[in-house]
């Protein structure tokens, strides 16, 4: 199966919130992202509600006909929102209140309790779970052992010793990418994989299944329309 590709539009909305009103219009534009290519939509509503808001949340709910995939701390707002809503995937990162962006994976051993518990509470709902983690293989076997369907790999370690040597780069991927397949979880990665580096990432890990970009694509769409951009993310995705 080819990888998917899910636009995370947290920067149109950071965007549209710097005027006050609504203009880029959300919701159009990941309309447009679905009509342009996308295989889903990725946001990650944070409490500030600095870009994403609990409205975006539930008016993309009503509009979105791909892949429905919102991400956050699972606090108790962040699961009330998801009980209201039921996107088609849950990504739960380990975010605190205040953190700029996801830029560290689950400490899974230590939170294997109340993970475990989420994603019991997800299945009923019939919601997909996914969690983000680093490439340490302890934290994946006890990823399987909480029962969640999906891992996320945090390829912010990759993308910033890609360009200095890609194979090194890439090599703790391999093995962690190996012990989560043998493991049965599927495998989702996200965080700075770009038009430079997205097409060795995705041709190296097997069972990749979805990646979530969206710095990188809408930045990229600056200079060459949004359009064009997820195509040739799209082209990039075996």
């Amino acid at each position: 199966m080819k990888t998917k590709l899910s636009v995370n539009v947290n920067k149109i909305a950071t965007l549209r919130n710097a005027r006050g009103e609504n203009t880029p219009n959300l919701v159009e534009v990941a309309i447009d992202c679905e009509r342009f290519g996308a295989d889903g939509i990725t946001v990650h509503p944070r409490p500030d509600e600095r870009h994403i808001t609990l409205k975006d949340v539930s008016d993309l709910a009503k509009v979105v006909t791909t892949e429905f995939n919102i991400e956050g701390y699972p606090d108790d707002r962040f699961m009330s929102l998801i009980s209201d809503v039921i996107p088609d995937q849950a990504t739960l990162v380990p975010d605190l209140p205040g953190v700029l962006t996801s830029n560290t994976g689950w400490n899974t051993k230590v939170n294997q309790s109340m993970l475990t518990e989420l994603n019991a509470e997800l299945r009923l709902k019939g919601i997909r779970s996914s969690i983000f983690v680093g490439t340490d293989l302890q934290n994946i076997e006890y990823a399987a052992k909480c029962g969640v369907d999906r891992i996320e790999f945090y390829t912010g370690p990759f993308a910033s010793s890609f360009t200095k040597n890609r194979e090194e780069s890439i090599k703790e991927y391999l093995d962690a990418s190996k012990l989560a397949s043998e493991l049965g979880l599927g495998i989702n990665a996200g965080h700075d994989l770009s038009l430079e580096n997205l097409g060795y990432f995705d041709s190296k890990i097997e069972g990749l299944l979805e990646v979530s970009i969206g710095h990188a694509l809408i930045r990229d769409a600056l200079y060459y329309g949004l359009e064009n951009t997820i195509q040739m993310y799209q082209r990039l995705l075996k």
